[in-house]
């Protein structure tokens, strides 16, 4: 069948030549070089990047990287066709000086703006966008898409964060992980891409470890990264699977394992791995999600892999998928109600399913004996994380100092995460918390607050609300506290002491056209008194806690300007700059 808008356009790039112009057109069923005519463009001096027009309105199209009849790369990209949203780069430093290759678009109409906005250079900051909405002091990619925080670690001082990542727009898709490192959990430097896609699929979430046994074989104290490769059928859906890939150099590079894939099977939505080493088995122990449940498996060295037992059959809240679980240990500290020393916590992310809609994450607390994970819980009880629409696939930092238990999570809602009204970039992730565990009854529950680093960020007091600061809300009783500004817009908060509860209000807080489902009021159970509330506010995010730890709730806000102003009846508020 003859294509008639749909066609490539192919360009020759040596390691000395210019982007522009691009010429020559061909007509193809399918990308070969014999299949493309070709036209070399006139050369000029490299440069490592091709800068791509992006659309979001667009279909999306392909870009590849091919040398001869070698497919290098390719990713589906919204290539701009009426006008250019933004810009992102295409990396040509690992096809440079390696001989001539060529730059194809595919299904792309010929007459699109974006053939004559290419451009090549070595500007990192080509057409960077400084957007009003970028948080201030919460982790966000520099450019492009992402979503769940994977593959987290703490070595040598140093927080490394891995997260899904599309480097070619900022909607979900090509999914690489980006790493991004700290050292006081607030300021983030960009480490690049960690781990691209490869012939097994593109990079879904997973886990890091520091394998100090070397059980693997790669070396004592090696970063082992475990990931799922999902790669499309022809029939539909995806295939998943289990791979690792090592790094000798604390986490900066990474090898993928030659004998990948390390677990296979025929299930859908088979995926998420998170490792770690389990002193009382002497073994590595895995949880991995599988559609509504989880497995556990045990292995002696990462690559073989023997399935102990699933959890999840009727247990809290089974509306969605199942997602990017984990599996950890907790201390009891100081109980006068149990002489319990400690308990297992099973974090299970899932969507849709949240208590407001869309994602959210729960867990169960419980005990594990190395092969099996028991729920202290009746069945039907459903326990929330967090309490705002914005809190999804929480994991935890693997090697955390003091046997700290550190997580972060993804701060959007799949509901909308594609259509927040940001363009360069989307999403942040939220502040890092530490948990502990608290009794409410005869109930277990985790306790969130924030990491000991946030109080370490906090600067001078100020009179008034910044676009972000810290506002520690000392509390009478019950007590409403209204964030504002001169347009009018605001967030509500209102804490009902005689109800025990907490609720946020985010219906008039500016920008909440761009989904229905955005507007809404989230509301928590306090487990008991709220005598201080701590609430981050940052562009547009506002994370509240209980100072207790017993109540969390996060949610985005999009104000046309900062909210400057605060009410609180019921109690008073002291306003802190964040460094």
């Amino acid at each position: 069948m003859k294509r008639n808008m749909n066609v490539f356009k192919c360009f020759i790039l040596s390691a000395a030549l210019t982007a522009l112009p691009f010429g020559s057109r061909c007509e193809a069923q399918g990308l070969t070089p014999q299949a493309c005519e070709q036209t070399i463009v006139t050369p000029k001096p490299a440069g490592r990047y091709l800068w791509l027009p992006i659309q979001e309105s667009a279909p999306e199209g392909k870009v590849q990287v091919i040398r001869q009849d070698a497919l290098l790369m390719e990713q589906n990209v919204r290539m701009a066709r009426e006008h250019v949203d933004y810009y992102v780069p295409l990396d040509l430093r690992p096809y440079q000086n390696q001989g001539t290759y060529k730059v194809c678009v595919q299904n792309v109409p010929t007459g699109s703006i974006c053939f004559s906005k290419m451009v090549q250079n070595d500007d990192v900051n080509y057409a960077f966008i400084n957007e009003r909405y970028r948080p201030l002091y919460h982790h966000t990619p520099r450019r492009g898409w992402m979503n769940d925080p994977n593959g987290m670690f703490y070595k040598d001082g140093t927080w490394h964060l891995f997260y899904q990542y599309n480097p070619y727009g900022s909607m979900w898709g090509n999914m690489h992980w980006a790493h991004s490192t700290s050292t006081d959990l607030v300021h983030w430097n960009d480490a690049g891409v960690a781990l691209a896609p490869d012939a097994w699929g593109t990079m879904f979430s997973g886990s890091c470890a520091v394998d100090e046994n070397n059980t693997a074989g790669f070396g004592r104290g090696a970063v082992i990264a475990m990931y799922t490769s999902s790669r499309p059928t022809p029939f539909g859906g995806d295939v998943q699977a289990q791979c690792i890939a090592y790094s000798t150099d604390g986490g900066k590079t990474f090898i993928k394992y030659d004998g990948n894939p390390v677990l296979c099977a025929e299930d859908k939505d088979f995926r998420d791995p998170n490792m770690f080493w389990n002193k009382d088995i002497n073994a590595w122990n895995l949880i991995l999600a599988v559609g509504q449940e989880m497995r556990i498996y045990s292995s002696p060295n990462l690559k073989d892999w023997k399935e102990e037992s699933r959890f999840g059959l009727g247990y809290g809240n089974h509306d969605g998928v199942w997602e990017c679980p984990d599996l950890f240990k907790l201390p009891i500290v100081n109980s006068k109600l149990s002489n319990r020393k400690s308990a297992w916590v099973l974090v299970c992310n899932i969507n849709p399913g949240g208590p407001f809609g869309g994602s959210a994450t729960q867990y169960f607390v419980g005990d594990f004996d190395g092969h099996k994970f028991t729920c202290d819980s009746e069945p039907q009880v459903t326990k929330w994380m967090d309490w705002g629409k914005d809190h999804y696939a929480t994991v935890s930092f693997w090697g955390a100092p003091q046997n700290r238990r550190t997580v972060i999570a993804w701060m959007s809602n799949w509901q909308y995460a594609n259509d927040v009204p940001t363009k360069q970039y989307r999403s942040a992730n939220s502040i890092a918390r530490d948990l502990g565990l608290f009794q409410d009854g005869s109930e277990w529950y985790v306790s969130v607050k924030p990491s000991p680093e946030m109080l370490a960020a906090r600067g001078n007091k100020v009179k008034a609300p910044t676009e972000a600061c810290e506002i520690i809300v000392d509390l009478k009783g019950s007590a409403t506290i209204t964030l504002a500004n001169a347009k009018g817009e605001q967030v509500v908060m209102t804490y009902d002491d005689a109800a025990r509860t907490f609720a946020m209000d985010r219906t008039a807080s500016g920008n909440v056209s761009f989904s229905e489902a955005f507007p809404c009021t989230t509301v928590a159970p306090t487990h008991g008194r709220i005598k201080q509330l701590r609430l981050f506010i940052d562009r547009c995010s506002i994370e509240a806690f209980d100072a207790d730890g017993k109540m969390a709730m996060t949610n985005l806000v999009f104000p046309s300007e900062p909210y400057n102003s605060i009410k609180v009846k019921g109690g008073k508020a002291t306003i802190y700059e964040v460094k």
